[in-house]
């Protein structure tokens, strides 16, 4: 087996890969062109604070449980978690309001007071199909190494378990499918959202992504310290067992020998890091741009603009808010989703009228303790990947006078100083990650076969090996680090091996279900 390994990149996915790979036995070092651990986990400071400014929800907590497990440890041990009872609030305007809870039962009650008793018995059966869904794809495809064609899936999870797989209803659009169990529109723009998870239309998206109802149901939880905190913890977790990290360290470009694969890596400043390995931890746009090198360009593959996943406008803000009884996670819905959608994959431009997400960071698990003073709030809406081409700054302006004046029609107001506010545009998030226009998701997935146009761990480069969101098998921190899982389990058993073997998945060990 080979003896040494480089990570470029130390997100979520290049972590969890540099957690496996330590605990298998190979020297690994970690290059971060940031000079902080966690990728798109990012803390921006605004107002003499820090504000997480990246993902915001944590669930799938087995997924971390099993890799620090492996690494002889716990969550409890690294992190301190706290369960969130109402796992978001939603509004539509300043009397429509609806709350979603951990348990199914005052969910269901509360969709019940909200939209009558049909809609309460609707979400029951949604929740039961979430469910079947969840248990048919959770080990074959989301713990297992990519399929290439519905075929590979079909024999993965057994030709006796044909009706489980029908349920998926692969050929319905997430919109279609929700129309079978609600009749009420703002219930399918509610459960639709689920497809911005993965930077997609709900109207594009296949019916699987109602799995995400199941997996916010088994749990969503709140980090003390931040999201920023996981990274942090995995990292020294990582240095724990002798992984070697070096921040504020850009990656000009992969070394490949046409004999050998991949040999290790150009810094920016010329240095050569030789190794046996190299797994990128970087959004595919940028590897298949060239911005790793060409001899590795063909490694991944390439992302036109126009199937591009979403882009965001956020807003990181100090500021004092009235009138609407903000919790942890609260959606502001727009009154045309169809329109909003339209507007982002079919024009490329901002929306209109926008949904607008906020996470009110100093409000825990307890909805009853409201922060005194200024509250560190991030602000989101949806953009399109527009970030490698000029954008109307008049574009920008409108879209957030829109998104403040969703928010007072809802009756919230948020007051704040300008210089306790943090802009971020997709030119921004393009200059963040580079060759991906913005896109925080890699490709949209849209239509049936998207599961399976992700790249997987492996490529066709001998020793080079993808990990992110933006490859197999998808967005989201839990995804992220199951793709590091998965890159670390093809590494250790292509060395371990004179053939290329795959292994069908890493789930396991003490703490899955």
């Amino acid at each position: 087996m080979a003896n040494t390994a480089i990570v470029v990149g130390a997100g979520i996915g290049g972590l969890a890969a540099a957690v496996d790979l330590a605990v298998a036995g190979v020297a690994v070092t970690v290059v971060e062109a940031a000079a902080t651990p966690g990728g798109k986990i990012r803390r921006v400071p605004v107002a003499g604070t820090s504000i997480d400014a990246g993902p915001t929800v944590l669930t799938m907590r087995w997924v971390f449980e099993d890799l620090l497990a492996a690494a002889g440890t716990s969550v409890a041990r690294e992190l301190s978690l706290q369960p969130l009872e109402l796992i978001a609030r939603h509004a539509w305007s300043a009397t429509e309001r609806l709350d979603l809870f951990a348990d199914l039962d005052r969910s269901a009650d509360a969709v019940g007071d909200f939209a009558g008793a049909a809609e309460a018995r609707g979400f029951r059966e949604f929740c039961a199909r979430a469910a079947r869904i969840y248990r048919v794809l959770e080990k074959p495809y989301l713990c297992g190494s990519r399929l290439r064609t519905p075929f590979g899936l079909v024999k993965r999870v057994g030709f006796h378990r044909l009706s489980d797989l029908i349920a998926l209803s692969p050929y319905a659009t997430l919109w279609s499918a929700l129309g079978r169990h609600f009749r009420d529109p703002r219930l399918q723009q509610l459960f639709g959202r689920y497809a911005t998870y993965v930077g997609s239309s709900p109207f594009q998206t296949p019916a699987t992504l109602m799995l995400v109802a199941h997996v916010e149901g088994e749990g969503v939880w709140v980090i003390e310290g931040g999201m920023h905190r996981l990274a942090t913890a995995l990292a020294t977790v990582a240095t724990r067992l002798g992984v070697t990290f070096r921040y504020g360290t850009p990656v000009r470009e992969v070394l490949v020998d046409r004999t050998m694969g991949a040999t290790g890596v150009v810094l920016d400043g010329g240095e050569r890091l030789a190794a046996d390995n190299v797994v990128l931890n970087t959004d595919v746009g940028a590897v298949a741009s060239g911005l790793l090198g060409e001899d590795v360009s063909h490694a991944a593959p390439k992302i036109p603009p126009a199937i591009r996943s979403l882009s965001a406008l956020t807003w990181t803000v100090a500021a004092q808010t009235d009138g609407f009884p903000l919790h942890h996670h609260t959606v502001f819905f727009s009154r045309d989703y169809r329109a909003e959608f339209d507007r982002l994959f079919g024009e490329r431009r901002f929306p209109h009228e926008p949904t607008v997400y906020v996470c009110a960071q100093d409000r825990g698990a307890d909805p009853s303790v409201t922060p005194q003073g200024p509250e560190r709030l991030l602000c989101l809406v949806n953009a399109p990947a527009i970030g490698d081409r000029p954008i109307d700054p008049a574009a920008i302006e409108a879209c957030e006078n829109a998104a403040l004046e969703k928010l007072a029609a809802c009756g919230l107001t948020i007051r704040y100083r300008p210089e306790a506010s943090r802009l971020t545009t997709p030119a921004d998030f393009h200059r963040l990650f580079p060759g991906t226009g913005g896109a925080l998701y890699g490709r949209a997935s849209h239509g049936w076969t998207a599961s399976f146009r992700r790249p997987g761990s492996r490529t066709r480069i001998p020793g080079l090996y993808l990990a992110g969101g933006s490859t197999h098998p998808g967005p989201g921190l839990p995804m992220a680090a199951l793709s590091g899982r998965l890159a670390a389990a093809a590494l250790i058993s292509d060395r371990a091996s004179t053939r290329r073997s795959h292994p069908a998945g890493i789930c396991g060990g003490t703490s899955t279900r």
